[in-house]
């Protein structure tokens, strides 16, 4: 009894806590206040506010343990539950607080964030208040500052402040991430429209910018190499982890982007933020050669953004609601095609050939698979191999100019996936054979009724890439267009902009009658097909290997790329993973596929958490149905992309 006694008086004993409160300022002495071990957070917190004696409103603050790095957020914990004793360096400040949040379409925002919640939350904060739906697929990153020159010293960009703005009073509120739809007032969030201020700015949010000028293009970083773009992948933050873990500081800038391109549920109506700053990081990322495209698809993406400029200055309505284009999943497939069959040419199989390696086979298509034999002849015996399409991913490789057309087959295969390209000789050859695939990879047949409907729709997406040489003289006189503005900085130096103008007008003729809503999702449709879209390159060295080589992160596929000639050696698929595993100690991923193939590899250019999250991010993006989508499944977010900390 008299040890207990001891026990409880020396549990009970007080003894001093100084904890720094940031509203009485930098220079403020901390607060010193008598606190007992098993006192609770809750009554520190009382005790601090009191001693300060000023009145104001506490109730978004919380103490932060400067050597622990972490929020004491549980205000029921005491002092010794928590391991808190008189040398703990204690800050009390608020959660919330100013940040500069740089956007895809260039704007900088300045708005009050929560630096206390996991990133994940944060996210989902910023894009309720920005009115941007599924927020799970953007994330935050440090930027890349850009290039200076001494003249521009004094040219702070503008800040639009929206600090003001009142924050949700719950930080966990998930009240339109998916498919219930938010509250608009003429069409846009209550707080938008309180005054002509901030109208404008809703409106700098959801209608795209007019072109950059060719020196802010200039201005900007561009990566030279993959290995270039790989570094700014080890710029993202943790989802798992709050701001202040990682070194954010007040009014620090951040970039806003989407991270996952899997992009999902996209109504016109209620997604114009969204719709607008998706086309604005896509027309970035051309405009930047961050990914590639061939010449006469510059000229198309040129062609567009003149057009969704000049639409969106004459017409700052909201975009239309087009039933045809609710669901971005279904118009990017519009883009694609179907197959009939006959001949065909095709690549020696499996292997990634040049255009020299080519040789003609004859090809038959039955069912959901295409055989190809030495001749039309040999084609009732049995074929040199056939090809199952099911499961296959099946993207187009065209330049109409060239008079280039090819299909490329990603095939399913134990070890990955082989690749194959198939030549076809001309354009109808090719609409028909590429529907065919694309219908055979969702395991339909010809006989489909939508066979025609696709051949028709690969149509008219080749119709868009023709020159129409006859009207564009014509109307270059007419109109004044900046070309510089429109493509990326290779072709500011290989052409004048007299030389760019007929081609890019040529290629306006043929979306020039498109609203604004259509031309931005055909932009981000063309830009989907690009064969490196959604790719997120990452530096690794594989279990085994002694040299460097880069990890190719896609919305459903890894792809490893030999760096020394920059060809992709192997690709595996996420639904032929079995499961993949950290080893935080070493920091080494390790992942199993069917067929016992095992792949380990360790992080050059990123943290392994950075890659660990972009493929439990991917693997929950897909997740995602609409018979499910009213809330979003946080905790299953934590628990695919969090690692050991999250759990």
């Amino acid at each position: 009894n008299i040890l207990n006694a001891l026990k409880s008086r020396r549990s009970m004993a007080a003894w001093d806590l100084s904890v720094t409160v940031e509203d009485l300022g930098l220079d403020a002495p901390p607060v010193t206040i008598s606190v007992a071990s098993d006192l609770h957070i809750g009554g520190v917190i009382l005790k601090l506010v009191e001693k300060t004696q000023i009145k104001q409103d506490w109730s978004d603050h919380a103490l932060w343990w400067e050597q622990k790095q972490r929020w004491l957020l549980r205000t029921a914990w005491t002092l010794e539950k928590y391991g808190i004793h008189a040398d703990a360096k204690l800050v009390f400040m608020p959660q919330h607080k100013p940040l500069r949040l740089g956007l895809p379409n260039g704007i900088t925002l300045r708005l009050r964030v929560c630096f206390s919640n996991p990133v994940f939350q944060t996210v989902m904060g910023i894009c309720r208040m920005l009115n941007i739906r599924h927020p799970e697929e953007l994330s935050l990153l440090r930027p890349i500052e850009e290039k200076k020159k001494k003249k521009d010293k004094n040219l702070a960009p503008e800040i639009y402040d929206l600090t003001e703005v009142p924050l949700s009073s719950g930080t966990r509120i998930t009240f339109y991430l998916h498919l219930s739809r938010p509250c608009l007032y003429n069409g846009m969030p209550a707080h938008f429209a309180d005054s002509p201020e901030m109208e404008a700015i809703y409106k700098m949010l959801s209608v795209s910018q007019p072109p950059p000028a060719p020196e802010v293009i200039a201005k900007q970083y561009r990566p030279a190499s993959v290995v270039d773009k790989a570094h700014i992948n080890g710029r993202w933050l943790d989802s798992s982890r709050c701001l202040l873990q990682q070194g954010i500081q007040e009014s620090d800038k951040l970039w806003l982007r989407f991270k996952y391109y899997a992009t999902y549920d996209m109504d016109s109506k209620y997604d114009a933020v969204r719709l607008t700053q998706l086309y604005e990081q896509a027309r970035w990322a051309i405009l930047l050669e961050d990914i590639d495209c061939t010449e006469e698809e510059m000229m198309l993406f040129g062609a567009l953004q003149y057009h969704i400029s000049k639409v969106a200055q004459s017409e700052p309505q909201i975009m239309s609601n087009n039933p045809a284009m609710d669901d971005l999943d279904s118009a990017l497939q519009s883009l694609e095609v179907k197959m009939e069959g006959e001949g065909s040419s095709a690549s020696d199989l499996p292997k990634r050939l040049t255009l020299k390696g080519y040789k003609q086979y004859w090809f038959k298509f039955q069912d959901t698979s295409i055989s190809y034999f030495k001749s039309k002849e040999e084609s009732i015996g049995e074929p040199i191999q056939m090809i199952n399409l099911k499961g296959c991913e099946v993207a187009p490789d065209v330049n109409v100019a060239a008079q280039k057309f090819l299909i490329r087959l990603l095939i399913p295969a134990p070890e990955g996936m082989n690749e194959v390209y198939l030549r076809c000789e001309n354009e109808q050859q090719y609409a028909q054979w590429m529907a065919g695939c694309r219908l055979g990879s969702k395991g339909k047949t010809l006989a489909d009724s939508s066979f025609q409907s696709e051949i028709q729709s690969i149509r008219s997406f080749l119709a868009m890439q023709k020159t129409n040489s006859s009207s564009s003289s014509a109307n270059a006189s007419e109109e004044s267009i900046n070309t510089h503005s429109l493509v990326s900085p290779r072709y500011h130096k290989k052409y004048k902009p007299k030389q760019l103008t007929p081609r890019i007008l040529d290629a306006y003729q043929n979306v020039a009658q498109l609203s604004l809503t259509d031309a931005l999702m055909r932009f981000l449709q063309i830009w989907q097909a690009l064969p490196d879209f959604g790719l997120a390159y990452v530096v690794v060295r594989f279990k085994g290997s002694r040299k460097d080589e880069v990890l190719g992160i896609a919305p459903n596929r890894l792809i490893r790329i030999d760096l020394s000639v920059g060809d992709v050696v192997k690709t595996w698929r996420y639904n032929n993973m079995k499961q993949w595993n950290v080893n935080w100690d070493i920091r080494q991923m390790a992942i199993e596929f069917e067929g016992n193939v095992n792949i380990a590899f360790s992080c050059v250019t990123a943290d392994c958490k950075i890659v660990h999250e972009f493929i439990g991010g991917y693997i929950f993006m897909s997740t995602r149905s609409r018979e499910k989508s009213e809330t979003l499944n946080e905790e299953l977010f934590h628990k695919l992309t969090g690692g050991h900390e999250a759990l």
